[in-house]
């Protein structure tokens, strides 16, 4: 469980009908951002308080069973789609995307080729 200091900083809502929240925290602890790092892109909850949370509430956190089914898109849909919006923002002159995107998946396949053993 992570748990650390924070302030609501803002809000905004996102076209399908979800929310971006951001907080701030202060320099976080080693502890802390290594955390943040394991949690990212991962179902769970989240909670603020106001003030500290109490041993009987950070209880209640333990006994949390997540009911999220991923049934949105695949991990290949969704590395499309980022490639899409990254070839919409430069498209490092490719005529289409179909090609740039051909050529990104060469490149990443090649990469992790290159890192297996002979």
């Amino acid at each position: 469980m992570l748990i650390i200091p924070a302030q609501l900083s803002t809000y905004s809502s996102l076209k399908d009908r979800t929310l971006k929240i951001v907080f701030e925290t202060l320099e976080p602890t080693p502890e802390q951002l290594t955390g943040i790092a394991l949690t990212q892109q991962k179902f769970g909850y989240l909670a603020f308080k106001i003030d500290k949370f109490k041993q009987a509430e950070k209880d209640v956190f333990e006994t949390l069973e997540s009911e999220y089914q991923d049934t949105g898109k695949s991990k290949g849909q969704r590395l499309r789609n980022v490639l899409f919006v990254y070839w919409q923002q430069d498209n490092k002159d490719f005529k289409s995307f179909e090609h740039y995107y051909d050529f990104q998946m060469e490149k990443l396949i090649n990469h992790f080729k290159n890192k297996l053993e002979q």
